[in-house]
């Protein structure tokens, strides 16, 4: 069993900084691709931004240019680092992976999500 564990969620003012951090434990041989997923009040959840482990990234447009994604493939962790924050940032976010353990089995494992609101 794999479990992702999620922390930095909070308040914090418009244009403020926030940075999450996920980090996987149980039966991981290596993590493919590492995401963070948001979800709004009212709206479906989206992919925020990824990361491979060749350490390419991608972003949602609405993020581009404010949020950074890390990875430390050694440690199992990730993060999000979110700059300049807009209330419109607001919802719960989710990491997310794809984990192949040590039978080259692969699967898609989700964190409980943790609350972020941009709110002056």
């Amino acid at each position: 069993q794999v479990q992702l564990v999620e922390s930095g969620g909070g308040l914090v003012q418009p244009v403020g900084s926030l940075r999450l951090s996920c980090v996987a434990s149980g039966t991981v041989f290596s993590i493919n691709i590492m995401n963070w997923y948001r979800q709004a009040p009212g709206k479906e959840r989206e992919l925020v931004a990824l990361i491979t482990r060749s350490g390419n990234t991608d972003y949602a447009d609405s993020v581009k240019g404010r949020f950074t994604i890390s990875r430390d493939s050694a440690e199992k962790t990730w993060a999000l680092q979110m700059n300049s924050l807009k209330p419109e940032d607001t919802g719960v976010y989710y990491c997310n992976a794809e984990v192949q353990d040590y039978t080259s089995r692969v699967r898609n494992y989700w964190s409980k999500g943790t609350q972020v609101t941009v709110c002056s």
